[in-house]
């Protein structure tokens, strides 16, 4: 039911999506430019069969809203103490039971310096694939992309991400973040 409503969502929303919903890794969506990212992403997850992980700032799960976003899949994260929710999810990704987790690495829907490592840091850590997922405002495309590993060299593995998000907008491009991470400059010195 969840799959073909999502699928009548993206039809009648004139969105299309591409490639194939990974069962297992963390997820990265980019471009994160709009709050529609989030609606987006799982649309095309249940079009898949999916109910990924969602990490989300904890702010939002207060009052009913946080009701809808714990049944949608969503983790409250304490940016403050972001290390603890990395932990937890590390020692349940190494369950051996499915596992997705969706993090939008740049952090924030607005234009920043650098992209937050934490998806670097969890797949190599748990040592789970890193999907790359995208939505394309110009194009009116979103889904899927490669899937990598993550390994000690973050500059290579950043590189592979940066070609692939070369040419993705987002839907709003003016809020784009280039792929880029403070840990690639302490890698480079």
């Amino acid at each position: 039911m969840r799959s073909r409503l999502a699928s009548l969502a993206l039809r009648a929303s004139r969105w299309t999506a591409v490639g194939q919903v990974p069962r297992t890794g963390v997820l990265v969506g980019a471009p994160h430019t709009s709050n529609w990212d989030f609606v987006m992403m799982l649309l095309i997850m249940w079009r898949g069969g999916v109910t990924p992980r969602v990490l989300i700032k904890k702010e939002l799960f207060r009052g009913p809203l946080g009701w809808l976003l714990h049944r949608l899949g969503g983790l409250p994260l304490d940016r403050d103490n972001p290390s603890a929710v990395v932990r937890e999810l590390v020692r349940e990704a190494r369950s051996g039971e499915p596992f997705l987790l969706i993090l939008a690495a740049e952090g924030t829907r607005t234009k920043g310096e650098y992209w937050k490592s934490g998806f670097w840091r969890i797949a190599r850590s748990a040592k789970l694939p890193i999907a790359l997922a995208f939505i394309d405002g110009p194009t009116r495309t979103a889904g899927f992309g490669p899937t990598i590993s993550a390994t000690p060299d973050v500059v290579a593995d950043m590189d592979q991400v940066r070609e692939f998000y070369r040419d993705k907008h987002g839907i709003h491009p003016e809020r784009r973040t280039e792929p880029r991470l403070r840990e690639e400059e302490r890698a480079s010195r």
